[in-house]
């Protein structure tokens, strides 16, 4: 009876999560629909009153001024870069702002290491290579998107670069500092650490969130998914999402798992069920950035990253949690979207489980309200 119980409670709290974010997304993805719609009717009935903004817009060039090298800024998972959602901005509009930062559109949910190949070429130009044999362990193309001219095509040890990057973005740009170390990239080999002038972190996840199990993530290995959980769910309506492949609808939003082929026109329908069942696709090769965002996934990035004599490392750490009476609770009501309040109350509660072993020795939950 008490099995039965706590059954029911971890389903009702499934489904609440679930239509929490559900209804959260589409709040975000319906505010970009009304923004394009008004803009839409009020070019219709103010045909003339663009003249001023016409002009803004035909700025073109180098998006460096004055010889200041331009900022990047790198968005974290579920993110979404400049041209995305009808305009909305990730970063306030930071873009708007100064016409030397730049907001990359990457894959919202692909792996830190495709997102770091993205970068690259979203700055130098050209058609993003994954890597050969990157491609073939993950069953995916190795060749993705095309930017007929980068965004920063000068970009060399004489032109560095400053990235910002934001929770899994902080991530990426370190990922990608050694990939031009490492001279990674084909048709490059004069890459170097030194393209990059500095990384700013915020609230970079480093080492890894817990969020990721809260989730779904298994806490024994980082690398699976719990058979019943919000990630799950997560992955059915992605798979969806890029199987229906709607121009218009991916051209708000998109995933960024393109180079995976998931649309009903090269998988076709056994390929849905195939990859519905976790038998291919991003899922089932672990090619996506929840493993990546775990402790043990962040420890085997890590171990493969090394910070530079003549790059500037900034982070910058946020919390919004206190301790009430001993109890870890979110500092404030009116600084949390209220569809979100109950879930970051649940982040603010977990524990990694005690009969499950810790992800490195000496790894203690610790909460400082």
């Amino acid at each position: 009876m008490i099995r039965l119980w706590i059954l029911a409670l971890q389903m009702s709290e499934l489904f609440v999560s679930s239509v929490v974010h559900l209804v959260y997304g589409f709040y975000i993805f319906s505010t970009a629909v009304a923004s394009d719609l008004s803009q839409a009717l009020n070019d219709c009935f103010k045909p003339n009153v663009n003249i001023g903004v016409k002009e803004d817009e035909s700025r073109g060039g180098s998006p460096s001024v004055d010889g200041l090298p331009p900022i990047v800024l790198v968005h974290g998972i579920f993110g979404f870069g400049k041209g995305r959602l009808a305009g909305l901005s990730y970063f306030a509009g930071a873009e708007k702002k100064d016409e030397r930062v730049l907001v990359p559109d990457l894959g919202s949910l692909t792996s830190i290491y495709d997102r770091a190949r993205e970068l690259f070429y979203y700055l130098k130009g050209g058609q993003v290579d994954y890597g050969e044999e990157h491609s073939k362990a993950c069953g995916h193309s190795q060749f993705g998107r095309i930017y007929e001219q980068g965004n920063y095509p000068e970009w060399d040890e004489d032109h560095p670069i400053h990235f910002v990057g934001h929770s899994a973005g902080a991530q990426v740009v370190r990922v990608l500092q050694q990939m031009l170390a490492d001279k990674a990239f084909k048709g490059y080999e004069n890459s170097s650490e030194n393209w990059v002038l500095s990384i700013t972190s915020l609230s970079g996840a480093f080492n890894g969130t817990t969020r990721t199990y809260l989730d779904g993530m298994q806490p024994e290995d980082g690398r699976c998914m719990k058979p019943i959980c919000l990630l799950q769910l997560c992955r059915l309506g992605v798979i969806v999402y890029d199987w229906f492949d709607i121009p218009w609808l991916k051209a708000y939003y998109n995933f960024g798992f393109d180079h995976f082929n998931l649309s009903w026109k090269k998988i076709g329908v056994w390929g849905l069920v195939d990859c519905l069942l976790g038998n291919t696709g991003p899922f089932a090769s672990e090619d996506w950035i929840l493993p990546d965002l775990t402790i043990q996934g962040s420890l085997r990035l890590n171990n493969h990253l090394k910070t530079f004599p003549n790059t500037f490392y900034f982070s910058y750490a946020t919390k919004r949690t206190r301790k009430i009476m001993g109890v870890i609770v979110p500092s404030s009501i009116l600084g949390i979207h209220p569809m979100l309040f109950i879930r970051v109350l649940q982040m603010s509660q977990w524990r990694h489980p005690s009969d499950v072993p810790p992800p490195y020795k000496g790894y203690r939950s610790v909460f400082l309200g």
